[in-house]
């Protein structure tokens, strides 16, 4: 068997301190690199999520647990019914009374002429029980009759009306009150006396 000289590739060390390819100096930023790529991607995901979640939202109509069909967060809107409007008259046929519930001496007499030169039919004009009434009230008996009362309590400066059934014998009962500031509360000595007490239950 022929033999070669030897030369430096013979002479190798019995325990070589490298072994394997060289490998090159790592490049600087590589980290930063990876982590930007990382947070480009997380910020496209959740950019994704929210567009999708909102297409989803807009889609998606949810029905009832019983009757199915889209539900709508708007009830459907009711026209209010109108009320209706009732007009003022002047009805000389039916029968006033007129009660005076203050201590301003002969008021109902006075108010009583009032409502007499203005178209009404004036049966009674007395004091009332009480003297202290506080507020100035046309009451009336029938539904039928509001239109007068109102009428009536135009004439009388704008005085409330009322439905009661507590004043028998008049279609239309004034209960002249403390706040009456209406036309007749002062008045000459010509004006009617009116007569004795009526009980004031309205």
């Amino acid at each position: 068997m022929s033999r070669f000289p030897e030369d430096s590739f013979d002479r190798l060390p019995a325990h070589p301190e490298r072994v394997g390819a060289h490998r090159g100096p790592k490049p600087r930023g590589r980290g930063w690199i990876v982590f930007a790529w990382a947070a480009l991607a997380t910020v496209l995901l959740v950019g994704a999520g929210v567009t999708y979640l909102a297409v989803i939202n807009n889609n998606i109509q949810f029905t009832d647990a019983f009757g199915g069909g889209s539900s709508s967060s708007a009830a459907p809107s009711e026209t209010p019914t109108p009320t209706p409007t009732i007009t003022p008259i002047t009805d000389g046929a039916l029968s006033v009374t007129i009660l005076n519930g203050t201590d301003n001496v002969g008021l109902a007499g006075r108010v009583g002429e009032v409502a007499t030169t203005g178209g009404w039919s004036i049966g009674t004009m007395a004091n009332a029980s009480q003297t202290d009434f506080p507020t100035t009230t046309v009451y009336y008996e029938d539904p039928a009759n509001e239109a007068a009362a109102l009428g009536l309590a135009q004439l009388l400066g704008g005085a409330a009306v009322e439905l009661s059934t507590s004043f028998p014998g008049a279609n239309l009962t004034v209960v002249l009150g403390t706040d009456y500031a209406g036309p007749g509360l002062d008045g000459g000595a010509d004006a009617p006396a009116d007569t004795p007490s009526a009980d004031v239950t309205g």
